[in-house]
């Protein structure tokens, strides 16, 4: 059978659907059926409810062919982020390409404890204005959701792709608060305009996976996401050694540090520490145990 009779035969949302999940299913594709929902949501241009109250409806010839289409390149590994355009992250829909990592939920384990302990050090006081600097923003993620927390915050948004600063601009305007934050394109903090800043909160998720561990990656992750978001060195804890130096030329005194970690590595990270630069350090769990981020204030 030809594909295009294939297709012809697959009229209905939930033929669609029940067949998309068996092609992701058939390949191994994680959360498969999940992944099928979405691409069809995002082939026909209705939610998850709509499918499900519409499961006899027929589809057109181009909308079964743009799904299928999809449905076959997720099958070959492209993330399900890529494919649609989208992610959701701290409630809010954040536009993706290949040029940025796909944000994780883990990551807003960054932006808890960033406020938190803002929260520690001005009473809960979120009108405060604050200076922030979001180094390595990639999709620019955590800079706009810190934006939104603190809606008098002035916010500095590093990253060493021109085309991954391009999609956060786009994240910022779409969340409507470009105003607020500056763009530079830079390797973390090595700019200027980073260097003459006297921080009062620093974020990063850097990258922090070693080389070695490349083989070990999801091919999901390995083949699509890009390799300067994801490899931080031969051991993965290289880029924090230079990291934790910038900002501690760039953080006031008594500034706030947070910083992601990958799995197993927040022994190291938490040893570059210099106890004469900083104190208050501390380690952050996620929600499976694993310890996650690494917070500390310029002593």
């Amino acid at each position: 059978m030809n594909a295009c009779a294939e297709i012809e035969m697959q009229t209905t949302v939930r033929s669609a659907l029940r067949d998309g999940m068996a092609r992701l299913a058939a390949a191994s594709a994680p959360s498969h059926a999940l992944a099928a929902e979405l691409l069809l949501m995002h082939a026909i241009g209705h939610d998850r409810a709509w499918i499900y109250a519409h499961p006899e409806t027929e589809l057109g010839k181009e909308s079964a062919t743009t799904f299928f289409e999809l449905i076959a390149r997720r099958a070959s590994g492209v993330p399900t982020q890529y494919l649609t355009g989208k992610q959701e992250f701290w409630g809010m829909e954040f536009e993706v390409t290949p040029a940025v990592l796909i944000p994780r939920p883990e990551t807003e384990h960054v932006i808890e404890v960033a406020l938190q302990r803002s929260d520690e050090r001005s009473g809960a006081n979120r009108g405060e204005s604050l200076r922030i600097a979001d180094a390595g923003t990639g999709s620019g993620c955590i800079a706009v959701v810190l934006a939104k927390e603190l809606p008098n915050a002035q916010i500095f948004a590093t990253d060493i792709s021109a085309e991954a600063l391009r999609i956060a601009m786009h994240n910022a305007e779409k969340h409507g608060v470009a105003q607020r934050v500056r763009f530079v394109q830079c390797d973390l903090l090595e700019s200027r305009e980073c260097e003459s800043q006297a921080f009062d909160l620093i974020v990063s998720n850097p990258p922090y996976v070693a080389r070695a561990e490349e083989n070990e990656l999801a091919r999901e992750v390995r083949d699509y996401e890009p390799h300067t978001a994801l490899f931080g060195g031969a051991t993965g804890a290289e880029i924090y050694e230079r990291f934790i130096a910038q900002a501690s030329q760039c953080l006031r005194l008594g500034g706030l540090l947070v910083v992601e970690v990958g799995y197993g590595a927040s022994e190291r990270v938490r040893a570059i520490f210099d106890v004469n630069s900083w104190n208050d350090i501390r380690i952050t769990e996620d929600l499976a145990g694993i310890p996650r981020v690494i917070s500390a204030n310029r002593a």
